[in-house]
């Protein structure tokens, strides 16, 4: 039986698009008081021993390489672990994408389409295979990018077609709309989605420049987004993109971004804007003005990756049938 707080999300109602009031409009400023200004951050702090350790070698990068393209499901043959990106506007999620399928191909690919302006570029679901680094055969990793949350009260992504994606309703190609929500009549739903429809991991992606200025209902969706994914047994880790843009040594060199107290401060505000505790949540330097990759940057992504697969991996753990023992006959 479904619970209220799950029924009150049911189409045809608009009541659950999620607050555009709260998501879209600036934090006021007696809300953000409390908030340090960025300019605070100015004298750039190096702590005397990194906060999580990394091995930024070229063998490192190339074994992680190895470990996500060997990663196959343990639920059956064909089913590839499906990972939904969720985040604001502008957060990095389409970017994270194209920098993963970079960091394979050895050079900067933008293969999901990234926009700039003030709504959300991405306004279906996206599928993207991740490919080997031959870019022919896909890995076990299917990467899935929808619209951002709360990009205004005619546009942003609901929380009932959230958990429609989660579920494996909704076909690739869906166009998204609030006045619209997905339904048993929307052309295309999956009215019985095996495990390979679903979604198997969920990534909050959050924009490291901007978590101080997050309005702060924004805490409050993602505390909702976290109840509903996790009833549906879907384990949930997070993304701080853009930690160049807050640290200024991790700009010029990759490899202090676990040296930067500025960006380990800026984690733990992360972990209270999502409710997560800080060890779900790894920092990423998405590709973007450059031209070519660059080994450490491809560490830290891959790395993230590796994270992220590992708990797919638990929601194929918890959903695979086990071995069925065979029933005694009793009858004599």
């Amino acid at each position: 039986m479904q619970n209220e707080a799950t029924r009150k999300f049911e189409p045809p109602h608009r009541s659950f698009t999620f607050d555009s009031n709260l998501l879209a409009a600036k934090a006021d400023s007696k809300e953000t008081v409390e908030n340090k200004p960025f300019s605070s951050f100015s004298v750039q702090q190096k702590l005397e021993t990194p906060w999580r350790d990394m091995k930024w070698t070229e063998e490192q990068k190339t074994s992680l390489m190895e470990t996500i393209s060997s990663y196959r499901p343990r639920c059956g043959e064909g089913t590839q672990a499906r990972v939904l990106l969720l985040g604001p506007l502008g957060s990095g999620k389409s970017s994270f994408v194209s920098s993963v399928q970079s960091a394979f191909n050895g050079r900067v690919t933008n293969r999901a389409m990234v926009g700039s302006s003030s709504s959300s570029f991405t306004k279906k679901l996206k599928l993207f295979n991740i490919r080997d680094q031959k870019g022919e055969d896909p890995t076990g990793l299917v990467l899935c990018d929808a619209m951002g949350l709360g990009d205004g009260e005619m546009t942003g992504l609901t929380l009932h077609d959230v958990l429609s994606i989660i579920k494996g309703h909704v076909p690739e190609g869906h166009k998204f709309s609030p006045d619209q929500p997905v339904r048993s009549e929307t052309v295309g739903y999956v009215k019985r989605p095996s495990i390979k429809d679903k979604i198997h991991c969920v990534v909050f992606v959050v924009d490291a420049s901007k978590v101080l200025t997050y309005p702060k209902g924004l805490s409050t969706t993602f505390q909702q987004l976290r109840e509903h994914i996790s009833d549906l047994g879907v384990h949930q880790v997070a993304l701080l993109t853009h930690v160049d843009h807050i640290c200024t040594e991790t700009a010029k060199d990759v490899t202090k971004v676990y040296e930067s107290r500025v960006i380990k401060d800026m984690m733990a505000k992360a972990g209270d804007l999502l409710g997560m505790s800080t060890s779900y949540i790894v920092p990423v330097k998405n590709y973007s003005s450059e031209l070519d990759v660059d080994a450490n940057t491809d560490v830290l992504l891959l790395s993230a990756v590796d994270h992220i697969l590992q708990y797919a991996d638990l929601y194929f753990q918890d959903n695979t049938p086990q071995n069925i023992q065979p029933k005694l006959d009793l009858t004599l």
